[in-house]
C-alpha cells in the first residue's frame, strides 16, 4: 500500500509534464496567419521638416489578412484628429505593411501636441499616435545615402509625367500612361553575379503533403502595387482610394505605363511615384467610373 501511495505524486509529475509539454508546443494566437477577416494596424512612419518651418507626418499601415484588400471611407472609421478627419488617408487597403502611404503637414508652433489615425474593422479600433519626438525624425531620401556627395548634388530627379483618362466604365480597359526621364544618374551598379531573387524551395516528388483540412496562406492572390522598371527608372502605381478589384497590369518592358480594370463603380485616387534612387518624382490622379 505504501509502494502505490509513493507512485501517485510521481504518476501525477509526469502527467503535469506531459500537459504542460503540449501546451507549449501549441501555436501562440499572434503567429496565426489569416488570408481574410483581420483587422488594419496603422502606422506613425516618422516626420520630416518642410523649408518653411512647418512639419510632415507620416504614416503607414499593416493589413493583417495576407489577401484580403479592404476598403474604408473616411468617417468614423477612417478618421484622422484633430482637425479635418479626411487629412488624405488611404481608403483602400493593400494586404500586409505598406510604409509612407500619406503625410499630412502640421505647421511650426506645433509642440507637443499629438495627431492621431484611427482605423476600424469589424468594431475593432486601432491607432497611429504622431508626434515631434526627436527619435522619430526621419530622411526621406534614405537612398541618397548609397551615393557620393558630389553625384548626390549633379544628380536631378527623374522626370515623371501621367496622363489618364478622368472617367471610364466598369470591365472597359482603360491605358494609364506614364512618360519617365532622367539625367542617368546614379550609374547602374556592377552585378557581382547572381539574380538577386531568393532561393526557390521546390518540394521533393516523394515528400510529404500537408492534409487539405489545413489552411493555407494564399500568397500567390495577394495584391499588391504595380512595379515597373522604365529608363533605369523603379516606377509605382498604388491604389489609396476606391473600392477592392481595381488591378494595374504593365504594358511591357521599358514602357511605364499600365492598362487598368475596374469592376467596381466609384471614386478611385492612384500614386505613382519614379525613383531613381537618391531622388523621386510623385503624382497623384483622380479617376471616376460609372
Amino acid at each position: 500500500m505504501s509502494t502505490t501511495l509513493q507512485r501517485i505524486p510521481a504518476l501525477g509529475l509526469v502527467l503535469l509534464l506531459g500537459f504542460a509539454g503540449h501546451a507549449a508546443a501549441q501555436a501562440a494566437p499572434e503567429h496565426f496567419r489569416f488570408n481574410a477577416g483581420q483587422t488594419i494596424q496603422p502606422f506613425f512612419d516618422g516626420w520630416t521638416r518642410n523649408d518653411d518651418g512647418s512639419f510632415e507626418f507620416h504614416f503607414a499601415y499593416l493589413n493583417r489578412n495576407f489577401v484580403e484588400e479592404l476598403e474604408i471611407p473616411v468617417g468614423p472609421d477612417n478618421h484622422l484628429t484633430p482637425g479635418d478627419p479626411d487629412q488624405g488617408q488611404p481608403t483602400y487597403f493593400y494586404p500586409r505593411r505598406h510604409s509612407r502611404m500619406f503625410s499630412t503637414t502640421v505647421p511650426a508652433d506645433w509642440g507637443e501636441r499629438e495627431v492621431v489615425w484611427q482605423v476600424t474593422v469589424n468594431d475593432e479600433p486601432h491607432r497611429a499616435v504622431g508626434w515631434l519626438l526627436p527619435e522619430w525624425e526621419i530622411d526621406l531620401n534614405a537612398g541618397a545615402r548609397r551615393v557620393s556627395a558630389e553625384l548626390l548634388a549633379t544628380n536631378q530627379s527623374p522626370m515623371l509625367s501621367v496622363s489618364a483618362p478622368s472617367t471610364g466604365s466598369t470591365e472597359t480597359p482603360l491605358t494609364l500612361h506614364a512618360a519617365v526621364s532622367d539625367d542617368g544618374l546614379p550609374p547602374a551598379r556592377e552585378s557581382f553575379g547572381g539574380t538577386g531573387a531568393p532561393p526557390a524551395f521546390a518540394p521533393q516528388d516523394d515528400g510529404p503533403t500537408l492534409p487539405v483540412n489545413v489552411p493555407q496562406i494564399q500568397r500567390n492572390n495577394r495584391h499588391l502595387p504595380t512595379r515597373i522598371q522604365a529608363e533605369r527608372v523603379n516606377v509605382t502605381w498604388t491604389q489609396l482610394r476606391g473600392p477592392v478589384g481595381a488591378r494595374l497590369t504593365s504594358n511591357g518592358e521599358e514602357d511605364a505605363s499600365v492598362t487598368a480594370i475596374f469592376p467596381r463603380p466609384g471614386h478611385y485616387i492612384f500614386k505613382v511615384q519614379a525613383s531613381d534612387g537618391p531622388a523621386t518624382a510623385t503624382e497623384e490622379f483622380e479617376i471616376r467610373i460609372r
